[in-house]
């Protein structure tokens, strides 16, 4: 069993920048993929980015590329994901998951065994 604990979200102005964390405890960590999702009001969960075990995959839904960035410490059982020139329709709540098939950087929320509680980011205009 995996637990994964967001943290970094927050209220930043359109062009700023947010670096959110993912700790993650109770498994080995260098034996899943992980994976950034958000969810806005209304609507449903959406893949932002996912990197593999190693991070030779690493994979970004076109909305966020070269805007955001996904890396994994293995030595520190974290992922981060470095957003800049943030949007408002950034806004929503991140989320960080945990995948068994560690080899694959998944775009596929069904792919993904464990999930954090997520943090809110919320970008003002």
């Amino acid at each position: 069993q995996v637990q994964l604990v967001e943290s970094g979200g927050g209220l930043v102005q359109a062009g700023g920048s947010l670096k959110l964390s993912c700790d993650a405890s109770g498994g080995t960590f260098s034996s899943y993929a992980l994976g950034w999702f958000r969810q806005a009001p209304g609507k449903e969960r959406e893949f932002v980015a996912a990197i593999n075990w190693s991070g030779g995959m690493i994979r970004y839904a076109d909305s966020v590329k070269g805007r955001f960035t996904i890396s994994r410490d293995n030595a520190k059982n974290t992922v981060y994901l470095q957003m800049n020139s943030l949007k408002p329709e950034d806004t929503a709540v991140y989320f960080c998951a945990a995948n068994g098939a560690f080899y694959i950087a998944s775009d596929s929320a069904l792919r993904y065994d464990y999930w954090g509680q997520g943090t809110q980011v919320t970008v003002s205009s």
